[in-house]
């Protein structure tokens, strides 16, 4: 399977969640046996030699690629989530996205300054979910912060937003 296949197997649903967007719904990679392995082979192949030990996921299609990659780098996996999802002591991140704002989530404890982290999300656009994401994981002070996605929106730009010490990667461009 080639990404070309990849790319032409995600789903385009227009005007979700609100009038203007298109948004690309990574739900039929999933379903896809030989697409979900695909997609483990390359951010396996692409992380491998990273010394990673933490994969931190971003609610709620992070979880699915992240937890996957967690497992098979032997790294641990953190979730990011909303608020209130989490049971114990968490810190937040407040932040706008292309049609509203929201707010962020993780534990405490989840990451310490001895971990190299890999965030991973399903899409970068414009970029402030995951900008949120490494201002939450950068106050527990890790050696290293990696950022993730399955899909990145090149017109949109959203790589501009992350600080030169932010290694920003993506499987597919579209």
């Amino acid at each position: 399977m080639s990404k070309e296949t990849l790319i032409k197997s995600i789903r385009e649903i227009p005007d979700f969640p609100i009038p203007g967007i298109l948004f690309y719904d990574v739900t039929t990679l999933f379903k896809n046996s030989e697409a979900l392995k695909e997609l483990s082979d390359i951010l396996y192949d692409m992380y491998k030699d990273k010394g990673i030990t933490k994969v931190v996921g971003i609610e709620s299609r992070g979880f699915i690629m992240g937890a996957m990659l967690a497992a098979r780098l032997g790294a641990g996996f953190v979730p990011i989530r909303k608020p209130g999802k989490l049971p114990a002591e968490t810190i937040e991140e407040s932040y706008k996205k292309e049609y509203g704002t929201d707010t962020i989530q993780m534990h405490k404890d989840a990451i310490d300054e001895n971990d190299v982290v890999l965030i991973h999300d399903d899409l970068l656009a414009t970029g402030g979910t995951m900008v949120a994401a490494c201002n939450l994981v950068k106050q527990l002070k890790p050696k290293k912060v990696m950022v993730n996605f399955i899909i990145e929106l090149k017109e949109l730009n959203g790589k501009a937003l992350f600080t030169d010490d932010i290694e920003v990667e993506s499987v597919l461009s579209l």
